[in-house]
């Protein structure tokens, strides 16, 4: 009776407090999702102003995930959330994720290109590669690194405030917010550089946006070191879970369940984050909308998302079903490209295609993430996402570069002031869905081999 008397009066037993923290660290992401969208609406300025190809534009797309894949910064990143906790890794790489982002900002100012601080060493090596080219690439790959292994932490903290209860509803309620900063860069991002087009001012708000962020998630720190100085009190509590050992992150590769949850993960998100970077122009060139409006549409992507992952996390808490609907969420994401790929270039085929890649964007990411730690121990949790968000990373950085070149060279020879013509490169977006749908398959066999549980309820009664 004591033990439980105890247990209720733990701060994450109290359901405002719980919903606050969701809160701070929802906002965290909100900030982070915004700038790493914010350049997206962009590329045809790019195109114009700083004389970026579309290959060039793929290489930096690409460069967001370089120091995560060749240097395993997410798996140092998890590992050091595993061994440090969470405070103190994600202040530590939300300040790297705004470090970055100023130079990403500084690489399209007026200063920099004039010969300001870097321009002459940067131009001194590989000077096909414009200097702002580079600068924006190494702030982007720092501003990777930081906001990945802070969407690492966040997914930590929901399980450690919500596990056992409405985890799901949480989990979808932060990527819905994440996502709303999504729809803010895709919609606001071209007005914001105002009538002489300064691609340098939608970048500037995004770091101010930023710090903002680090702001909450200091408020978030707070609660959790009195959460943690409950715990600690509490002698009756004892954890059932092993402590951290490095050795356990190559238990990860042994884990078949593990094991597809990250191949989906990579060739899911493959098929939407690198689409996304060239969707709003996508929708300038095939379907004929404005530039300045080309964002709206592709906005639909997030807006559904940040109503429908919510909905759909919620309902997993209580039914369940995670296995069957990552399958159902990979195939519907064939049928959105296969309409950008195959189907004349009618707009409503545009609206149709992006509010069904709304669906399979709320649908695998909703049932994912709350099955990871049906699937790995809480004390490898940190590790085990961080290395999921690795391989992840690996999409992220070569597709992007894919699709670029891929743009580039079936368009050789294109007259000039014609539209680009985006049927190979969606192929690939076809062909990643494709993949996408025989992992789910595979991982849902796997579920009813080894009894993970995924397709049932996350609330414990």
């Amino acid at each position: 009776m004591v033990m439980t008397a105890q247990l209720k009066e733990s701060i994450r037993d109290s359901k405002s407090a719980r919903w606050f923290v969701l809160i701070t660290v929802s906002f965290l992401m909100l900030t982070g999702y915004f700038f790493t969208d914010i350049m997206s609406p962009l590329q045809g300025m790019l195109r114009d102003q700083m004389g970026w190809s579309n290959s060039f534009y793929g290489t930096f797309a690409g460069s967001y995930s370089v120091l995560n894949v060749f240097c395993l910064m997410l798996i140092f990143g998890g590992i050091i959330l595993d061994k440090a906790g969470i405070r103190f890794t994600g202040t530590f790489f939300v300040g790297v994720m705004i470090f970055g982002a100023f130079l990403n900002y500084y690489a399209m100012t007026d200063t920099f290109n004039n010969g300001g601080l870097g321009y002459e060493f940067l131009n001194s090596f590989l000077t096909d590669y414009k200097p702002s080219l580079k600068m924006a690439m190494i702030g982007y790959a720092l501003f990777g690194v930081g906001v990945e292994i802070a969407g690492i932490t966040v997914s930590r903290i929901i399980v450690k405030w919500f596990k056992g209860k409405e985890m799901a509803l949480a989990m979808g309620l932060e990527m819905a917010c994440a996502r709303g900063g999504m729809l803010i860069a895709f919609t606001a991002s071209p007005f914001m550089t105002g009538a002489d087009k300064v691609i340098s001012r939608p970048l500037a708000f995004g770091v101010i946006l930023l710090i903002i962020g680090l702001l909450a998630f200091f408020v978030h720190n707070m609660m959790d070191k009195k959460l943690d100085a409950e715990v600690a009190a509490d002698e009756t509590v004892e954890s059932s879970e092993d402590e951290f050992k490095i050795s356990d992150v190559f238990l990860l590769f042994k884990n078949p369940g593990f094991l597809l949850i990250a191949f989906l993960c990579v060739l899911f998100y493959s098929a939407i984050f690198p689409f996304t970077k060239f969707a709003p122009d996508l929708m300038v060139q095939k379907y004929g909308f404005a530039e300045e409006f080309s964002g709206w549409i592709v906005g639909l992507l997030p807006i559904g998302t940040m109503v429908l992952t919510p909905v759909f996390g919620a309902f997993m808490d209580k039914k369940g079903k995670s296995a069957s609907i990552m399958m159902l969420g990979s195939l519907l994401l064939i049928f959105s490209h296969v309409i950008f790929a195959y189907l004349p270039s009618n707009t409503a085929f545009a609206f149709v295609a992006m509010v069904v890649l709304g669906f399979a964007f709320s649908f695998v990411p909703a049932a994912m993430w709350p099955s990871v730690p049906k699937i790995i121990p809480e004390s490898r949790l940190g590790s085990a996402y961080a290395m999921i968000f690795m391989i992840q990373n690996v999409g992220l950085m070569l597709f992007p570069m894919l699709l670029g070149y891929v743009l580039d060279q079936s368009n050789q020879g294109l007259a000039e002031g014609a539209s680009l013509d985006y049927t190979s490169s969606m192929t690939l977006m076809v062909g990643c869905g494709i993949a996408a749908l025989v992992v789910a398959f595979f991982l849902r066999v796997v579920d009813k081999k080894k009894g993970y549980g995924l397709d049932l309820p996350n609330i414990q009664k």
